[in-house]
């Protein structure tokens, strides 16, 4: 199994475990801001009813996203993850 595979039917378990669905659910992503990555987390959630937060590094050089959205059910919270992976340079907190 992969570690991505694997990481996620952890996360799965959890979320199974200590949530009742629906509810809020807060993704934090670190992401380069050299190519507007920042822009392509957001366009992940649109029309979502996220709440986006964007917070720039000391340095500049990162873009920390924080995205508050109310969500159905575990399968649902990975499937967001799985699309933001795609995204070059991005860190999954």
């Amino acid at each position: 199994m992969s570690d991505k595979k694997e990481f996620y039917t952890k996360l799965k378990a959890q979320l199974d475990d200590t949530t009742e669905f629906p509810a809020d659910y807060l993704y934090k992503f670190i992401v380069p801001t050299e190519a507007n990555q920042a822009a392509e987390v957001e366009t992940i959630f649109n029309n979502s009813g996220a709440v986006i937060n964007k917070k720039k590094s000391k340095t500049g050089k990162y873009v920390s996203v924080s995205v508050v959205l109310k969500i159905e059910s575990s399968d649902k919270v990975i499937s967001y993850y799985k699309r933001a992976e795609k995204i070059k340079g991005i860190i999954s907190l």
